[in-house]
């Protein structure tokens, strides 16, 4: 219904389309209310044991769409006939509302064909107005069934959420900008926003936080998991004794499944050392389960570990915030010093030490944001306080992320950006134990000078006097020596000089460097690093004064 919309012309004005966001603000709203009423009354006409009428479905109906806001009931029905709050937010169930709210905020904003698109701040104010105004008359009629609304909490925080919801939807329309910032801001916050590098840092701090609350929550969520397979009997137990009927059974369950992301931040709570509070005189903490607890029957709550001091299995759920800390540094470093940057490109240690930071703040500002939904009254006395302290939970998911985000994140950087060293040594090593390939080092010489050095060096590594560069390996031809034909004995086994003049034709032979010739191996007959030197025929013929040049019949 929110995804198909009248076309509205251009000629129809800004009130036409301010009155559509007003309207689409309107229909989101009344999905959400629709949608919690049908199953509300599906599961009030599949009941045989109903005592109530349609209009009480409808009224609670009513109180669970205001509670996935936020917003506080007042149970008038109890035994001992004072009103008690429920303020405990079932988070599963308010997804709902806020994506709603969320998709109507976007969709009005995306340009189509034949309506213009309102203001940023027109369609927002509009998308508010109409939801907030269903809301008003949601709350209204409510206010005579088992479950009537706080008024002040449809201000606080039940309006909160659903501006911000909206202003979300309008960014995301936007695109999901960065700045400007206001006018009233510091010019170095104009000029850091202006710099791309503080725009890449600025995103990956966000997606840090995020990612260390969602281990946090990830985490939880498997501490609760294990604890109901711990204690499956009891939860059983408590399952079937709430309700007889299968209807009944239905209810219980879906009524758990819309708090399990409650239970995943008690978890979560419970990782990070505060825990989460039973009533007024109960903590449970990793250290120990103190105090008379004031538990409801819920299958939820047979997972509680059993009273008394903690014992090893309780403190290793210290894993979980260790992970979020780790997982802060992993995430910091695949910006600050991803796999084979060079060091110039990489943040420095100050940056990377501050986004890691930043990061562990917004993890602890959104993990205690969490916490304080997570948890609330569920009566006036022993069940005034229930869930996690947001405070506490906050600062220790800041506290573990930090000391353990920050060093981490500096450690990997360094690891990353380590030179090398002893591997260095050991490939220099392997390198000169290496055979040579002296092809990639040959320049082209005269030989007409002398060479000592290369005779002592031919005769050290061949043990004859043979010239490295006419051995190719082949056999026959030439003197016993191996010496080409036609040229000359060597110097110094005939006793003469060491310098003696060359052939014409081999006068620009290409010959090693001296750093090349010494690291020349043995002499081994299958060896043929030369093979590339042309061997034909017409090569030996040319090697000789005589027969320079072609000949004839070539």
């Amino acid at each position: 219904m929110t995804g198909s919309s009248p076309s509205l012309s251009a000629e129809q004005g800004r009130p036409a389309v301010l009155a559509f966001a007003l309207l689409r603000g309107a229909v989101a709203a009344g999905l959400g209310v629709g949608s919690i009423a049908v199953l509300v009354l599906a599961l009030w006409i599949s009941s045989p044991a109903s005592d109530s009428s349609p209009g009480g479905a409808l009224h609670a109906a009513a109180g669970l769409w205001l509670i996935a806001h936020g917003a506080e009931l007042i149970r008038a029905d109890t035994l001992s006939g004072v009103p008690a709050p429920v303020g405990l937010v079932p988070l599963l169930l308010a997804v709902v509302p806020v994506w709603l709210v969320h998709r109507a905020a976007r969709d009005v904003l995306v340009p189509e064909e034949g309506r213009p698109v309102p203001s940023a701040a027109g369609a927002f104010a509009m998308v508010v107005t109409g939801y907030l105004l269903v809301g008003a008359a949601v709350a209204y009629y409510g206010r005579g069934g088992p479950l009537s609304v706080h008024l002040p909490s449809l201000l606080f925080p039940a309006a909160l959420v659903v501006a911000g919801a909206a202003a979300a939807g309008v960014w995301t329309a936007a695109g999901r900008p960065v700045g400007p910032p206001p006018s009233w801001a510091p010019v170095s916050l104009h000029e850091a926003l202006a710099r791309g590098r503080f725009r890449e840092q600025a995103g990956t701090v966000c997606r840090t936080a995020a990612a260390g609350a969602s281990v946090l929550l990830g985490g939880g969520a498997l501490l609760v998991a294990v604890a109901l397979m711990w204690h499956a009997h009891p939860a059983q137990e408590s399952f079937v004794r709430l309700a007889g009927d299968w209807a009944g059974r239905v209810s219980v369950f879906l009524l758990a499944l819309v708090l399990v992301p409650n239970a995943a931040v008690w978890g979560a709570a419970y990782g990070l050392g505060p825990g989460f509070a039973l009533g007024t005189a109960s903590t449970v903490t990793p250290l120990a389960f103190s105090g008379r607890p004031a538990l409801p029957g819920f299958p939820l709550l047979a997972a509680l570990p059993a009273e008394g001091p903690g014992t090893v299995l309780n403190w290793s759920a210290v894993a979980v915030p260790v992970a979020a800390g780790a997982t802060v540094a992993w995430f910091t470093v695949r910006r600050a010093a991803p796999p084979g940057a060079a060091r110039e490109d990489a943040w420095s240690p100050r940056e990377t030490a501050l986004a890691a930071a930043l990061a562990a703040v917004g993890c602890g500002a959104g993990t205690a944001v969490l916490a304080a939904a997570a948890g609330g009254p569920l009566g006036t006395r022993a069940l005034a306080e229930f869930g996690p302290v947001w405070w506490l939970t906050g600062a220790a998911a800041l506290a573990w992320t930090a000391l353990l985000g920050v060093p981490g994140a500096l450690l990997l950087r360094a690891w990353r950006l380590r030179e090398p060293g002893a591997s260095t040594d050991e490939e220099g090593e392997a390198a000169g134990n290496a055979e040579p390939v002296p092809a990639s080092v040959l320049v082209p010489v005269s030989v007409s000078a002398p060479a000592p050095v290369h005779e002592a060096t031919s005769r050290a590594s061949y043990g004859s006097d043979r010239r490295w560069w006419l051995w190719s390996g082949r056999r026959g031809g030439g003197d016993a020596a191996g010496a080409a034909p036609g040229s000359e004995p060597d110097a110094a086994s005939a006793g003469a000089p060491a310098s003696r003049p060359a052939p014409a034709a081999a006068a620009s032979t290409p010959v090693a460097p001296p750093a090349a010739r010494l690291s020349v191996p043995d002499r081994d007959e299958s060896f043929e690093p030369y093979d590339f030197l042309p061997t034909d025929p017409w090569h030996e013929r040319t090697a000789r004064p005589e027969g320079a040049g072609p000949s004839g019949n070539s």
